[in-house]
């Protein structure tokens, strides 16, 4: 069965769309779950990566995160989530667009105009402060379109990014539900060994990448890893001082490595190099 990936926009009824979904097809619905493991990764406290994710975080936390590890981490967790059968919705995260490379992912945002949105929010919190339910909005889509725009080089709002567009302020949540349900059984977007194979080899690479981002003896390496049906490839060059030996090792120690293909090379003395990993 295909995998849904929605958007999690504040007062667009996405929450609810997910759970209509997932209550048809007898799955969950993951958002929050990444946090706890992202925290810890991190060594922050699970305040802080909430508070930092949601625009909110003061001069210190943004000085303290680890924007190139959050990356890593959020993306080795998503993929970790993708491969848990019982999931049928990741909402947030990037996953529209980290898993849009995916066939049988669907990338789905669920948009609603500001103003209803605000509207619904400050019925479901009860208050009348419209001043504190903008800002709450805005700062977490100022947020947002800071990280999609670091990691993924795109506005998160454009429709061409998606694979469904569905508007709160025209359709009801089942209706939405509908329209999902509809892609479910398109033959597009179905499993295949092909699709499976495609997923595998992007979701081992992020997993190794992570893996060598803990680890102490790599966790400065910026290299390209790539996967081919569990076959790594490590390349790139690491500073002096550095062992392209340990990244090999760190990376064979990964869950679904059968093999790595070892192309680190030391950089001389004063190179600086720009390969990203």
């Amino acid at each position: 069965m295909p995998l849904i990936a929605m958007t999690r926009e504040m007062g667009s009824l996405g929450k609810d769309v997910a759970a209509a979904v997932c209550g048809r097809i007898g799955k969950q619905v993951v958002h929050h779950e990444i946090i706890d493991n992202l925290a810890s990764k991190m060594r922050l406290r699970k305040s802080h990566v909430i508070r930092f994710l949601e625009g909110k975080a003061g001069v210190w936390e943004r000085m303290t995160t680890d924007k190139t590890s959050l990356s890593i981490y959020t993306a080795d967790e998503t993929f970790l989530l993708a491969e848990n059968d019982q999931v049928g919705v990741i909402r947030g995260w990037g996953s529209p667009h980290l898993l849009r490379p995916i066939p049988h992912v669907i990338s789905i945002r669920v948009c609603a105009p500001f103003e209803l949105r605000v509207k619904r929010m400050m019925e479901r919190l009860n208050t009348a402060d419209r001043d504190f339910v903008e800002n709450e909005i805005r700062m977490s889509e100022e947020a947002h379109g800071a990280i999609t725009r670091r990691h993924f080089g795109i506005s998160w709002q454009h429709s061409d990014q998606y694979d469904l567009v569905l508007n709160t302020e025209r359709l009801t949540i089942e209706e939405c539900a509908d329209e999902v349900m509809e892609l479910l059984d398109d033959p597009n977007f179905q499993e295949t060994p092909e699709s499976q194979r495609i997923f595998r080899n992007l979701a081992t690479a992020a997993h190794v990448r992570s893996a060598l981002r803990q680890d102490p003896r790599t966790n400065t390496m910026r290299i390209s890893i790539t996967s081919e049906d569990g076959l790594v490839t490590l390349a790139g060059l690491v500073d002096p001082g550095h062992e392209p030996k340990d990244a090999a090792e760190v990376a064979s120690k990964v869950s679904g490595v059968k093999g790595v293909v070892n192309k680190l090379r030391v950089a001389a003395l004063g190179a600086r190099h720009h390969v990203e990993g």
